[in-house]
């Protein structure tokens, strides 16, 4: 299991790189559809293969509590559960403690917290969180962090950058699998913070490093300042993962910056919401201009998972709450994304990452406007 890269942009921080893991290669940057319960929302893991992605992220915090890690290891693991034979990463679920549990509380030995499921009372240290993830047999593993708001008070973030570190030897020493084990960078909207925490990630070492706390509220222009900062500090021959960062204008952004690896519920969520993305911008499918109307999202390809059908189709669906609309909806917004990283791969290989970005988004971004 390694990383290394293969292609490096003259313009940018931009690069195409190889992870390899356990259950096989993924040429990065790479976007991972979330499966946070073992499945990506409203489709199926074939849905996924079919569209050609090599890696989904599940969350350690949801399958502790339903169907249980224990239950999962004895269906064969997560990849036998969920029928996916490609690459797993799996979120420890420290952000989920905080944001699903409000009255969750924190300690130096872990997180005491009661389930949003039934109410039950559950805690979690960093040991059981690596225990949980390797009984899932993920591919790739993350540390426990505590992972307050960004723009928490000076002392709270540095509380959790502390508590992080120690949490991060902690998840370390107990790894047991052969998985890879990612740290995760804090420190809130803070520049000293950051760097001392991915200074606590860099001592410890470990095979990736991603920057968590990001998308919270803290803006673009610092979201990008803060992943600028990092990136230029992780050692080049270690991938780079951007936790919850997912807007296609992100995205683009993010890889000129040097992050190879993104998730985000962006396309599934806004699917179900009624937003259709496409290379001319984003469809509002609610809006009366599309009823009856019998154009297709994209009809110069005819890969396109809903090339069989109109907009004025989808429309009828979505506004009669069939369930079939959101289906067909998330696999749109799914494989562009997947066509939008391996525009930017390509473009990368070719040397012309800059000029892929800057026409993307003057397309996009005005046809948005």
């Amino acid at each position: 299991m390694a990383f290394s890269l293969k292609n490096k942009d003259s313009n940018s921080k931009a690069r195409v790189g190889s992870l390899v893991t356990k259950s096989g290669t993924v040429e990065t940057p790479v976007f991972m559809p979330v499966c946070t319960k073992a499945v990506p929302k409203t489709l199926t893991t074939d849905n996924l293969k079919e569209m050609g992605f090599d890696m989904v992220v599940t969350n350690a915090y949801h399958l502790f509590l339903k169907p249980g890690h224990k239950a999962i290891t004895e269906y064969g693991g997560l990849h036998s559960f969920m029928n996916w034979n490609n690459s797993i990463l799996s979120d420890s679920g420290g952000f989920q403690v905080y944001s699903l549990s409000p009255t969750a509380k924190i300690s130096d030995e872990g997180v005491k917290f009661k389930s949003f499921i039934d109410g039950s009372v559950n805690f979690i240290s960093p040991e059981l969180s690596i225990e949980i993830q390797q009984h899932l047999g993920s591919d790739i593993m993350m540390i426990f962090d505590d992972c307050p708001k960004p723009d928490s008070e000076y002392s709270r973030i540095l509380e959790s950058i502390n508590r992080t570190k120690d949490w991060a030897l902690r998840s370390k020493k107990f790894k047991k699998s052969e998985s890879m084990l990612f740290g995760i960078v804090q420190g809130g909207i803070y520049e000293d913070l950051r760097k001392t925490s991915l200074e606590h990630m860099l001592e410890i070492e470990f095979d990736g490093y991603a920057i968590g706390g990001l998308g919270l509220g803290e803006g673009q222009s610092r979201t990008y300042e803060i992943t600028e900062q990092i990136c230029s500090m992780i050692p080049e021959d270690k991938p780079r993962y951007s936790m919850g960062i997912g807007k296609p204008e992100d995205i683009i952004k993010s890889v000129e910056l040097g992050v190879d690896v993104f998730d985000c519920v962006v396309p599934t969520r806004n699917a179900r919401n009624g937003t259709l993305y496409t290379k001319n911008g984003k469809i509002n499918i609610k809006n009366s201009e599309f009823h009856m109307s019998d154009k297709l999202i994209d009809e110069d390809d005819a890969n396109h998972p809903c090339s069989n059908y109109s907009l004025g189709y989808l429309r009828h669906l979505y506004t009669s709450k069939e369930m079939t609309a959101l289906s067909l909806m998330t696999m749109n917004n799914l494989y562009f994304y997947k066509q939008l990283i391996e525009s930017i791969k390509n473009s990368i290989k070719d040397g012309k990452f800059i000029e892929f970005k800057r026409a993307f988004l003057e397309r996009y971004e005005n046809e948005t406007d």
